[in-house]
């Protein structure tokens, strides 16, 4: 092979692996935050542990929707007091403001950004798509725990308030509700 042909090679060989890399990268970021609790990501859990009695934190409730959403969405309350460890429940309100059925998806982080991997969603309204029809309101659950291992860790053991957030985006209208 003469070296034209091998610079060819090596060239498409680039080509196709940034592509592939390109295409991966999105689900790589994904992982990566939901294992570390990168950049506010929360976790996903089946159970709490318990409450550690003295190990308090305030959680503050923060909603949003995009300017597409014909909806209304708020908190019930704007803040808890959670202890350390224990299985807590905040509601949100949704309504839909349109005279059409609209699908929405909710995003969500938390801010100190350090206390990510410390907030555990048991349940939560944000792991799937929500429909709601023209004029109607739903009180939408979230079920959660901090772990109790944020008061060992250097980085987040002066975290004292915690601050969930969810956007609603509207579902794209090609794709099916679920």
């Amino acid at each position: 092979m003469d070296r034209n042909a091998r610079t060819a090679l090596l060239a498409v060989i680039g080509v196709a692996s940034m592509t592939g890399l390109g295409f991966a990268s999105v689900p790589l970021y994904r992982v990566f935050c939901q294992v570390t609790g990168f950049n506010g990501t929360t976790q996903k859990a089946d159970a709490a542990p318990g409450a550690v009695q003295g190990k308090i934190v305030t959680v503050a409730f923060d909603s949003n929707v995009s300017k597409d959403m014909p909806w209304r969405f708020a908190p019930e309350q704007r803040s808890e007091r959670a202890a350390l460890g224990a299985r807590k429940m905040a509601f949100f309100t949704a309504k839909n403001l349109s005279d059409k059925p609209v699908t929405g998806t909710a995003t969500f982080n938390v801010t100190p950004d350090q206390a990510g991997k410390y907030f555990n969603k048991i349940q939560c309204f944000c792991f799937s798509e929500q429909t709601l029809k023209p004029g109607e309101e739903v009180r939408m659950p979230v079920v959660y725990f901090v772990d109790p291992a944020i008061a060992e860790d250097p980085d987040a053991a002066s975290v004292q308030e915690i601050t969930l957030s969810y956007t609603f985006y509207p579902v794209d209208s090609g794709k099916k509700a679920s």
